[in-house]
């Protein structure tokens, strides 16, 4: 486990423990991730959602006719969940007593930096992954942290996106700030993260009992992942 400082966060409205401003995540929509994830998944396939958020992708999984039980260990987030069952839990400690076909670990939370944590959260998800179901993680492309820049990014509906502060504390380590900007709001998430190449997460992986099945995209940011 590192022993900097791994998440934090500054910004109007709630804050959750891992530095998200729920005010934010709230104006967020999905971009293609439903889509990839409905097509890797069988049809009206049961989903535990880990890290659910405000529910920026629980709302098209529902549409796509998926049963989704969205978890997040921050009750403001969840409450702007509608139509799936919610559980607020630490994703590390839940232990829900049923297997789903689905378990989806998204927005990168497996490259947290405390070694110990992200282990119990593969663990969290081998406990809930039905014997032929899988598991998808979300993770950056290795390379990605060999390049990655500061930027600024305006998306065209009155926001501002902005990575800064950009460090290596160590080897393997990414420290940065994001900045996001909604009229005369603004947040900050403040974040280190850690590089997962295929070989150490295969290694992961497989001390919590799951197997890399293929990636889904081509630049192997998204991980499906099956019992072993």
């Amino acid at each position: 486990m590192t022993s900097l400082r791994l998440y934090h966060g500054t910004g109007p409205g709630p804050i959750t423990p891992d530095g998200c401003a729920v005010d934010y995540y709230a104006t967020l929509t999905a971009g293609g991730e439903p889509e990839l994830i409905h097509a890797a998944v069988p049809p009206g396939a049961g989903v535990l959602e880990l890290g659910a958020g405000a529910g920026r992708i629980t709302r098209p999984l529902l549409a796509l006719g998926h049963q989704v039980v969205a978890v997040d260990e921050s009750p403001e987030m969840l409450a702007h969940i509608t139509g799936a069952e919610t559980v607020c839990s630490p994703i590390q400690t839940l232990a829900l007593p049923r297997t789903f076909d689905l378990v989806l670990l998204m927005s990168f939370v497996i490259e947290t930096a405390d070694d110990d944590l992200r282990a119990a959260f593969l663990r969290t998800c081998r406990r809930h992954v039905a014997a032929d179901g899988c598991v998808i993680l979300q993770r950056k492309p290795p390379e990605w942290y060999d390049t990655v820049q500061p930027f600024e990014r305006a998306t065209g509906d009155g926001r501002t996106v902005r990575m800064t502060g950009i460090s290596r504390p160590g080897p393997g380590l990414l420290e940065a700030t994001m900045e996001y900007t909604v009229g005369e709001r603004r947040w900050t998430h403040t974040f280190v993260s850690r590089r997962l190449d295929d070989d150490r997460l295969e290694r992961e992986l497989d001390q919590a009992g799951l197997a890399i099945s293929r990636f889904l995209d081509d630049d192997r940011e998204w991980v499906r992942a099956v019992p072993r």
